[in-house]
């Protein structure tokens, strides 16, 4: 790019560049793993703490009945608790359970290994300098979207 930056131009690069980034790390899915809405609410779980049902469809954007869905397959399956809220017993927060945890740190740990072995590999020492510069920026532009 040059001197003149044209935010349209940044914006388009960087949808182009993390969208297929995002898919290749999702692709090799196995019959046990989390569908992409059960990761993202157990991850949102995780890294806000407890919620209702109703906070985190408002959050996710989608239908409070799809939400419904997703957290009820990950209650079946253990990853998360329902419980009463302790400031109001009248409604039900759900949070993350020890085996939710557990399968999240185990889905990051694989994604991060694969993503540095590519980096090892592939990258040289000038473009990880890069790399490790813009991540803190990516990750600010998606705490403002």
């Amino acid at each position: 790019m040059t001197d003149d930056l044209d935010a349209a131009d940044v914006a388009s690069a960087l949808l182009t560049g993390v969208g297929a980034l995002l898919r290749r790390l999702r692709h090799p899915q196995l019959a046990d793993a989390l569908t992409m809405p059960e990761r993202t609410a157990l991850s949102r779980l995780d890294r806000e703490g407890p919620a209702t049902s109703a906070e985190l469809a408002r959050k996710e954007q989608i239908t409070p009945q799809a939400m419904g869905a997703t957290l009820s397959a990950l209650q079946a399956r253990g990853l998360i608790a329902r419980n009463s809220d302790p400031a109001d017993r009248r409604r039900v927060v759900l949070a993350v359970t020890p085996a939710g945890s557990r399968v999240l740190t185990e889905k990051r740990s694989a994604r991060a290994e694969l993503m540095a072995g590519v980096l090892a590999e592939e990258f040289t020492p000038a473009q990880l300098k890069q790399l490790a510069a813009a991540a803190p920026l990516i990750e600010r532009l998606a705490h403002h979207l």
